[in-house]
């Protein structure tokens, strides 16, 4: 059974604040600097409105923006919101939820966050690993002398110890190391791990064979072994999250008809253009053999000229190479001129390739759920469960 962690306590509303559906934003414009999963969802019926006239009208629609409007317009806050509507589409498969802005979960960490306060454990800890990655690896996230922050409602912020004493750097609440460690055992609620802390937090209440993340969110896992060691806590098994681009049945013939692989849609488009122009046109663009051709009559000269001065050589060298030249403009040209004359084709096949990879990035990256659930429902979510296994490390392509 998978486990899901809404990171509730995040604060970086501007990541979450928006989604895009069919190529436009839907933003919701709020002010906020707590954490994300506390906000009240009063003003979320502006958004809900701008959802009813986008989704249409098909039987697909109306279900999702039901869905839409249970979750977001009848929950209360961010988290209960998000908890809806996890548990609706994916309940049914089995779904473990956890929230990690709670005071009985945050009390069990109680021991690792006054390590953290009094010892600077983690920035300890991590500095070393960092010390010996960075040589050969490029760091994904520099610990900070206290990897926690202080929490409220309307305001996450850090803890930073200087002259003795703790300080809340935008409230400026200060506390003695007794103090603050009174309040920390009174309100463990308040206190909120960052970046650093937070996947140690994760396995100390629900310890895990394997974490399954993002390129990013395992290169900053890579930095904390170290530190798990240090406060005896087991460090799991790594494994990068499954990928996948869908295809529609439309698409796949469409990429059938245009002779591409699933290989050819991944490259960058000016290479796929360029390949795709070799291959459809009809006179040969590339001019390797008259290079070929060329040098081995230069050989010939370079035999002449070893008989003469060095300046000939020199001489016979300049113009090997700009006749090389000449022929890599040519070829350039040839190539170019290909490209206008087979331009239709060359169209449908970035057209299909854009529609793929929307704004060059991958669907996962750009496109919100709700454009593929509109055009193929549960089907879509039911496949995609089938189709992935994080153990295998393969981009999946599903075709729908």
């Amino acid at each position: 059974v998978p486990v899901y962690w809404m990171a509730t306590e995040d604060h970086d509303f501007e990541e979450i604040n928006y989604f895009n559906f069919k190529d436009k934003k839907i933003q919701w414009n709020k002010e906020s600097a707590g954490p994300v999963g506390r906000l009240r969802t009063d003003d979320l019926q502006q958004i809900y409105s701008v959802i009813d006239l986008e989704f249409g009208t098909s039987e697909r629609a109306v279900d999702l923006k039901n869905l839409f409007k249970k979750a977001y317009v009848e929950h209360t806050t961010l988290t209960e919101a998000t908890r809806f509507l996890a548990n609706e589409l994916f309940g049914k498969h089995g779904l473990v939820i956890i929230d990690g802005d709670d005071k009985s979960l945050k009390r069990q960490f109680i021991p690792f966050m006054e390590q953290e306060l009094i010892g600077f454990t983690s920035f300890n800890e991590v500095t070393k690993t960092i010390a010996e990655l960075e040589k050969e690896y490029p760091i994904q996230v520099n610990p900070r002398e206290i990897n926690l922050f202080y929490m409220s409602d309307n305001l996450r912020e850090r803890i930073v110890f200087e002259n003795g004493k703790y300080r809340a750097i935008e409230s400026n609440t200060l506390w003695t190391k007794q103090e603050l460690l009174e309040h920390l055992n009174e309100y463990p609620e308040m206190f909120s791990p960052n970046v650093i802390m937070r996947p140690l937090y994760q396995e100390v209440i629900l310890p895990n064979l394997g974490y399954i993340g993002g390129g990013g969110e395992l290169a900053y896992w890579l930095e904390l072994k170290g530190y798990f060691e240090a406060v005896k806590i087991p460090f799991p098994v790594l494994l990068l999250r499954d990928s996948v681009l869908v295809l529609s049945e439309k698409q796949r013939s469409k990429m059938q008809k245009l002779s591409l692989t699933n290989e050819d849609v991944f490259l960058k488009q000016q290479e796929l253009i360029t390949k795709k122009t070799k291959e459809l046109s009809e006179i040969d663009i590339d001019f390797t053999s008259q290079k070929i051709f060329l040098q081995k009559q230069f050989e010939d000269l370079y035999k002449l000229a070893e008989k003469t001065d060095r300046s000939f050589l020199g001489a016979v060298k300049a113009q090997e190479v700009k006749q090389l030249k000449g022929l890599d403009t040519l070829e350039k040209r040839l190539l170019k001129a290909q490209k206008r004359k087979l331009g239709s084709e060359l169209d449908r096949i970035t057209f299909l390739q854009d529609e793929l990879f929307p704004k060059g990035s991958l669907q996962e990256r750009f496109n919100n759920f709700s454009e593929i659930y509109l055009e193929f429902g549960d089907q879509f979510i039911d496949s995609v469960k089938e189709n992935l296994n994080p153990l295998q490390q393969e981009f999946t392509i599903i075709t729908l």
